[in-house]
């Protein structure tokens, strides 16, 4: 199987591609009148050539503000995870449910959904794979199960996030919305998908369990599916009062997350802070030097570098389609495109272009990027609100990364879970496309809610 170009070398084609295009689309404008309405008329292109290097730095420049948010929210929960609270609280949540089966699966699928739709929970999930797959199957069930309660589930809260700063966040931020506006919308979003996919974790429970564990942690005969190795119930990983309070650091965060943006009309400067505030006392508390605080900071920033470095990349295709005076151009002829088809037709194909790009770039952060830019105007054009725009972007991005290979936290949570991805695909595929269908239907009251 021929390996797919990795997410800078598609940017770089993107930007070529549209330099390329800068050569041939007739340049344009809008120009808006004394009454408000826009009017498009032609205007000199402006082709672009040795402009796809300095495109780049203007990218960067553009989006300052986005990517030291990424960086310091990345820093900030390095941090916290480096504590050891996070994983300790889970453990111990887990050891105090017991052996009640389902509600231990009910209970780890609501908190991995409510994680994923709060802090954006993605790559963090994959250790979290590890820890639950062997519990699950020590439990009767297989490790397909695992992947549904933790991987799928986080994913299922990030499509329909309400709060997550890396996709509504974002988003909202580059199509001049106030920061998690539209929330209430989105919470009813979140709590439909993730009772239907409570209800799919129960069906398939009493599906695919085979046989109780053994007193000494055994299983006879365990699920037909099962691609993980057997393990005794872990004992709880304990939780010191260390940890506890930096959980509680955690609850008053988000607290403050939802006062500060709904009652203070707080934006990236206040949030950013917040996270940093919450990082650097969670490590005081965990009793960290200065210097083990500045270097998990340093070292979080690190590893989410490449998804901030993405949004200056992506930002210079905007840079270039701006400079070649084409962007209105191209929402000209969008809007040519589906003159007549009603805001919902516009509405639907803003989703299905979203679900597909997803396939060549599986971040969001890129993806909001390159995309929002543009549809943000033509939302406007077309009569679709912007609010159901950012919402069109959440599902086409989150739904399919259950089954796209470009994913590497797909990839890596199969791994993890010893779930060769053609069996995972074929096990999944099914499962979104009708997370696909139902997150249409639940766009379509956008268009009179906002």
């Amino acid at each position: 199987m021929r390996k797919l170009p990795n997410t800078y070398v598609l940017i770089a084609a993107l930007i070529l591609l549209c330099a390329v295009l800068t050569w041939f689309v007739p340049g344009g404008q809008y120009v808006t009148a004394g009454d408000g309405t826009l009017s498009y008329q032609s205007v000199p292109a402006a082709p672009q050539t040795w402009q796809v290097f300095s495109a780049i730095y203007h990218g960067f420049v553009k989006q300052a503000g986005i990517i030291v948010f990424i960086l310091v929210v990345g820093g900030a929960f390095w941090l916290l995870n480096a504590t050891g609270a996070v994983s300790a609280g889970i453990s111990r949540f887990i050891g105090k449910v017991g052996k009640r089966d389902r509600l231990v699966l009910v209970a780890i699928t609501v908190l991995f959904s409510l994680a994923g739709a709060v802090f954006g929970m993605s790559e963090e999930t994959i250790p979290f794979v590890g820890i639950v797959v062997p519990l699950v199957v020590s439990m009767g069930y297989d490790a397909f199960m695992g992947m549904l309660i933790v991987y799928v589930a986080s994913n299922i809260g990030f499509s329909s996030a309400f709060l997550n700063p890396f996709t509504v966040g974002i988003a909202q931020g580059m199509a001049d919305l106030p920061l998690f506006s539209g929330m209430g919308y989105r919470l009813i979003c979140w709590a439909f998908f993730t009772v239907l996919l409570v209800v799919a974790v129960w069906i398939y429970a009493s599906r695919c369990r085979k046989n109780i564990p053994e007193e000494d942690g055994s299983v006879r005969g365990a699920s037909a599916h099962s691609s993980a190795p057997l393990h005794s119930h872990p004992s709880p990983e304990p939780l010191t009062s260390r940890q506890g309070w930096i959980l509680a650091v955690l609850g008053l965060t988000v607290v403050a997350l939802i006062v500060g943006v709904t009652c203070w009309d707080w934006y990236m400067p206040e949030i950013t802070a917040l996270f940093l505030v919450m990082g650097i006392v969670c490590g005081v508390i965990a009793g960290f030097s200065a210097n083990r605080i500045a270097d998990e900071l340093i070292a979080g920033a690190r590893d989410i570098l490449s998804a901030a470095l993405v949004v200056g990349f992506a930002s210079g295709i905007i840079v270039i389609l701006q400079d070649g005076h084409i962007v209105d151009s191209i929402l000209h002829g969008m809007q040519e495109g589906l003159d007549g088809t009603g805001p919902m037709a516009s509405l639907s194909a803003m989703y299905g272009i979203q679900a597909l790009i997803n396939f060549l770039i599986p971040s969001a952060t890129a993806k909001a990027a390159i995309t929002i830019p543009i549809m943000a105007p033509f939302a406007d054009m077309v009569g679709v609100s912007r609010q159901g725009m950012v919402l069109a972007f959440q599902f086409g991005d989150g739904f399919t990364n259950m089954l796209t290979p470009t994913s590497g936290v797909l990839m890596a949570a199969l791994a993890m879970a010893r779930i060769p991805y053609s069996r995972w695909l074929s096990w999944i595929w099914k499962a979104v496309l009708v997370l696909l269908v139902l997150g249409l239907v639940l766009l379509l009251p956008t268009l009179w809610v906002w």
